[in-house]
């Protein structure tokens, strides 16, 4: 399903349930270098980490990654550290994870 940027408040949505599949990082081999984009090509989206954001907190979509190997959803979710500017991480069963930096990079 492809993510849906709700303009008007006044119109009533359903919540999209939007699967990753990649992300973009400026430098791809680092381990620890912040998500720039996120998308899944197979539905024909790429957004920014900025985008996804405001999808999350405006609750227009939520966005979820499956592990490979076990077939496991984790959900994506906002971290807000103090001083610092939010970033996205994944979690399953209340414990978050590093799911998202685990996907291949966009190819978008």
């Amino acid at each position: 399903m492809r993510p849906a940027l709700i303009e008007g408040a006044e119109r009533e949505e359903t919540v999209a349930d939007v699967r990753v599949t990649c992300i973009t990082k400026p430098y791809p081999q680092s381990p620890h270098e912040h998500i720039t984009h996120l998308g899944n090509p197979q539905a024909g989206w790429k957004w920014t980490r900025e985008d996804v954001i405001r999808s999350i907190e405006a609750g227009t979509n939520t966005f979820f990654v499956v592990d490979p190997y076990t077939g496991k959803r984790s959900d994506v979710g906002i971290v807000r550290p103090a001083g610092r500017a939010p970033y996205l991480r994944t979690y399953a069963d209340g414990d978050w994870n590093d799911n998202l930096l685990a996907l291949n990079q966009c190819s978008l």
